[in-house]
């Protein structure tokens, strides 16, 4: 079901690592939506940041996305659930009927526009909600007050290095009902939280199974989804992590569209379960045990000495042209058995070389031979 809805919806015009409000502006004030299209303030740099409010329910649901910069597939999940909700679906109908929705699609668009995780003051603006110091922040926890959510989805990208638990499965969406106090106790706007992520769970299990994880739950009162939830609104962490061979996060992109569906059909559902907390905790916890690339059994020759190894290899995303390029450097080196890779090499014991050294050194660009003839390009064996 949510595949079809999907690729009926999805906006085809938007796609990849880089979206900057220039990509997306002309989507939420054309002819259809200006009229539901606001600008609530400006960043740091003067740049518009919008709101976007549709439906006539009695259930307010405040939504936002790329409050980090860098974190853009939950903003293309975002425009695709817009076009759901001007489709003429049943279930965009029956969403407009319960549900009145504030959406902000991109809260840092300095940050949008350079590719970085903080606004143009290099504040990380989920760590800004004590103070509020930034115009970014001021703005959305005004709409907050003003628009009086009874939920709060709080939309992020997490890195390549996170698993579920130890089931050596990439953590491709993880979720998280943020604590309200250091005690990390359990109140009954948490518990809202908490029974819509079980839904979501539920229905992400059917299409990645094992590929969901949870969220350690530490206390921050200056972090946003705990600081809302300790003023007493539910708030959602969703977290579109990797999954294999997807750095343009277009699978994801459809994960975290069902997840939005998922949960919205669980908060329509009256019937409570007194069981959602332990369900909750079962499931497993995010841990950081991934990396992008990792060679086993590497042989180093050094000083007369003979050691094999393991090297792994992660990406660094940097903006160029207007694309995001994936440059690898090494991570770690020495015994990484701990470790799983989204791709395994086993180097069946040859020889690392490197045109400046010997030994794999940590911060150096993945470029490197094994036994003269086997070249490593890019983290990847040249073929």
């Amino acid at each position: 079901m949510y595949n079809s809805i999907f690729e009926q919806c999805k906006e085809y015009t938007i796609g990849g690592r880089y979206i900057a409000l220039q990509h997306v502006e002309n989507l939420l004030i054309n002819e259809d939506r200006k009229h539901r299209a606001k600008i609530e303030g400006h960043s740091v740099l003067g740049r518009p940041i919008y709101s976007y409010t549709i439906g006539t329910g009695t259930i307010r649901i405040l939504i936002w996305s790329q409050m980090h910069g860098n974190e853009t597939t939950a903003t293309k999940a975002l425009f695709d659930f817009m076009n759901l909700l001007d489709s003429k679906l049943e279930l965009a109908t029956t969403l407009l009927a319960n549900y009145k929705f504030c959406l902000v699609p991109i809260l840092n668009p300095d940050g949008a526009f350079a590719y970085t995780r903080a606004n143009a003051n290099d504040i990380d603006l989920n760590r800004d909600f004590i103070n509020v110091s930034q115009p970014e922040t001021s703005i959305l926890k005004k709409l907050l007050l003003d628009f009086q959510p009874h939920y709060c989805y709080n939309l992020h990208d997490q890195r390549t290095i996170f698993g579920v638990a130890d089931t050596g499965k990439p953590a491709t969406i993880s979720f998280l009902a943020p604590a309200f106090n250091e005690a990390l106790e359990i109140n009954d706007c948490r518990m809202s939280a908490i029974e819509v992520i079980n839904d979501m769970y539920d229905a992400l299990e059917t299409v990645i199974p094992n590929q969901v994880a949870r969220f350690d739950d530490a206390f921050n009162l200056a972090c946003v989804g705990d600081h809302f939830q300790n003023l007493g609104f539910p708030t959602i962490l969703v977290e579109a992590g990797h999954e294999v061979n997807d750095y343009e996060r277009e699978k994801s992109r459809f994960y975290v569209f069902t997840a939005l569906i998922a949960g919205l059909q669980c908060i329509c559902d009256s019937e409570k379960s007194d069981k959602a907390l332990e369900k909750y905790l079962n499931i497993p916890e995010n841990q950081k045990n991934f990396r992008d690339i990792i060679y086993r059994n590497v042989k180093i020759e050094n000083a007369n000495n003979e050691n094999v190894i393991d090297v792994s290899i992660q990406y660094t995303e940097q903006l160029l042209d207007g694309t995001i390029r994936f440059v690898p450097y090494i991570d770690e080196v020495g015994d990484l058995k701990n470790l799983y890779g989204h791709v395994t090499f086993d180097a069946r014991c040859a020889t690392y070389s490197h045109t400046m050294t010997k030994i794999p050194i940590k911060g150096q660009k993945a470029e490197f031979f094994l036994d003269i003839m086997t070249k490593v390009v890019n983290g990847l064996i040249k073929m």
